[in-house]
């Protein structure tokens, strides 16, 4: 049996289809976070950008959302590399790092909801930035399963 290709392709080699499919879905990229100019500390919020679909947790223009939302970045091989707010279960921050993806990955599991199931994705625990001032963000602070890297 062959290894799957997130294990032999590098992130740069990948297409279109094998790039997308690394996305596993939780949204949580899709939260704004708050980063403390001092320590380069990184604090996770539970506001969603405005175009997260809370239920899907996928973006609901995904392919205009640069143009919607000014400052969504684009992940390419490169970013990937230097965010340091990608979460540590992201599929695309572990192969990266050349780890294997977790168990309730959609590309593991074959299962789209695996990740909602094993309580990852931020389906039906967020707000919308829609309203709020970037004042009261700190007032939406919260913990994310898996949030150290060590967690397994």
């Amino acid at each position: 049996m062959s290894e799957p290709f997130w294990k032999t392709t590098r992130l740069e080699d990948m297409d279109q289809r094998q790039w997308e499919s690394l996305c596993d879905g939780c949204g949580r990229c899709c939260l704004n976070k708050l980063e403390d100019w001092d320590t380069g500390e990184i604090a996770w919020t539970n506001i969603a950008c405005r175009l997260l679909d809370q239920n899907s947790c996928r973006c609901s223009n995904y392919d205009d959302r640069q143009s919607e939302v000014p400052d969504c970045i684009g992940l390419t091989p490169q970013t990937v590399r230097q965010l340091s707010w990608l979460p540590p279960t992201c599929g695309y921050r572990l192969v990266a790092e050349g780890r294997d993806l977790y168990w309730w990955h959609p590309l593991v599991s074959g299962d789209p909801d695996s990740v909602h199931a094993a309580g990852v994705s931020v389906r039906g625990r967020t707000v919308s930035e829609e309203g709020l001032d970037v004042e009261d963000y700190e007032d939406f602070i919260v913990d994310w399963p898996f949030e150290d890297v060590d967690e397994d």
